[in-house]
């Protein structure tokens, strides 16, 4: 049974968890009204389809007409179990696709959804949040929930919410409802989907956490309500600052293992049997998307306005935008084992995307890793399977179809997707394996 089992902070409770089943939710759940998802990207159209999944009325709007052509034809990359929700609820009347903010005057709960990377000083590019908050401040009505969900600072759901609403005259907590719940979703990870994971909320009054749970349990199979917008926040910026530390040590674990002659994957899977005060982390190229490589920055942002600093995650990120670098030193040094230089190498990335599965190529540490073998002087081409074409150096590049058919000096793995066949590869002798999981090819070389 998916139900909330969690303690509540002191001077709050929990409100009533609904029993969520494939994303329906059970008769005794209170209906929640329509909800307006503001940006329909990676994380806001997936989350306007499980609502519509569960019966409600979802209005989705963003700024972008293109993007809205897109999910109207079906042309997005969404996990197989979304792409039939949206042929399933594309025309549906339940279902508004709109450029217009007017909309949001019919919504009970507005969820902000939009981007929040990180500019090329690797501070907060809050341009998108700020704007949609804006918007959204501005058609606010009395008796809406407004949820920010977008990973960003401490204090932002303060600053661009409850203190606008109050400078218009509401009373947060009253006549109108704020809330943080950072988005949990993984693109192309079919295990863990919104529908099974839970998620943590924070909202000033109990109004405020009994409407939100309301909303959020209609998707999500527990809510954790935590006392502030604030604790959410940094909630979710433990989480991914958790997982791009552990990234950073298993990258130089593996090649701590390298130098000692060892492969660093049955070392770690040996370790994973411990069932206790062990989590497993994978090496690879280095991280991309929209996450991991940004949001430990926002702490970071924060922490030296505050005149402080975490010398662990600076460490980490350090080494985490070094990656791709120390991949191209490994491909320099590969050709040179066989007597060949860089320049003019003839060099394949298979896999351009920054993970398995999905077509993005957000940060994708190969996007470094091409133009910096091209600064080189380097001959590079890249094979993927769900990704036609990237603007790399040069310009744009197609992929590869057959680069079996090819002739190369190096094949250099990058992403392997699910149900990808690199069975070519298996007797060729010049494959660098950044992913340390090409067993089949008797003569990889990894990173």
């Amino acid at each position: 049974m998916l139900t909330n089992t969690l303690s509540a902070p002191q001077g709050l409770h929990l409100g009533t968890a609904f029993e969520t089943l494939s994303g329906q939710v059970t008769l005794d759940a209170p209906d929640v009204g329509a909800v307006a998802v503001v940006g329909l990207g990676y994380v806001g159209l997936p989350t306007a389809l499980g609502l519509l999944a569960a019966g409600t009325e979802v209005i989705g709007i963003d700024a972008s007409a293109e993007r809205l052509e897109a999910i109207r034809g079906g042309e997005v990359d969404l996990l197989p179990s979304d792409l039939e929700r949206l042929s399933q609820f594309n025309g549906d009347p339940r279902f508004t696709l709109t450029d217009d903010p007017g909309a949001l005057a019919r919504a009970r709960t507005v969820l902000v959804c939009v981007p929040t990377p990180v500019d090329r000083h690797l501070a907060p590019d809050l341009r998108a949040l700020t704007a949609a908050a804006a918007t959204v401040v501005e058609h606010a009505v009395p008796g809406q929930l407004l949820m920010l969900t977008s990973t960003t600072y401490v204090g932002t759901t303060r600053d661009l919410l409850t203190e606008p609403l109050t400078e218009r005259g509401f009373t947060v907590g009253e006549d109108i409802f704020v809330a943080f719940s950072p988005e949990r979703i993984d693109p192309g990870n079919a295990r863990h989907t919104q529908d099974t994971t839970p998620r943590v909320v924070g909202g000033a009054g109990q109004e405020t956490v009994d409407r939100a749970i309301s909303v959020l349990s209609r998707t999500a199979s527990s809510v954790y309500v935590l006392p502030s917008p604030e604790a959410a926040e940094m909630t979710k910026l433990w989480e991914n600052t958790f997982r791009a530390v552990n990234i950073a040590l298993a990258n130089e674990f593996a090649d701590n293992c390298r130098v000692l002659g060892l492969d660093p994957i049955p070392v770690i899977e040996a370790a994973s049997t411990k069932p206790f005060g062990f989590m497993p982390f994978y090496p690879g190229p280095g991280v991309g998307g929209h996450c991991i490589p940004c949001d430990p920055h926002y702490l970071l942002w924060q922490l030296r306005a505050e005149r402080s600093t975490s010398p662990l995650v600076e460490a980490a990120m350090n080494a985490i935008a070094g990656r791709p670098r120390k991949v191209v030193r490994r491909v320099r040094e590969a050709l040179g084992e066989r007597g060949k230089p860089l320049t003019g190498a003839r060099i394949l990335i298979v896999g351009m995307a920054y993970k398995p599965g999905v077509e993005d190529l957000r940060e994708s540490p190969a996007l470094e890793i091409f133009d910096e073998l091209v600064h080189e002087g380097a001959q590079v081409r890249f094979t993927d399977s769900m990704v036609r074409a990237a603007r790399v150096a040069g310009g744009i590049q197609e992929s590869v179809i057959a680069p079996e058919d090819h002739e190369w000096d190096l094949v250099l793995v990058h992403t392997v997707h699910p149900g990808a066949d690199l069975t070519w590869l298996n007797d060729r002798d010049d494959v660098l394996d950044a992913t340390y999981r090409l067993d089949s090819v008797n003569a990889r070389e990894t990173l």
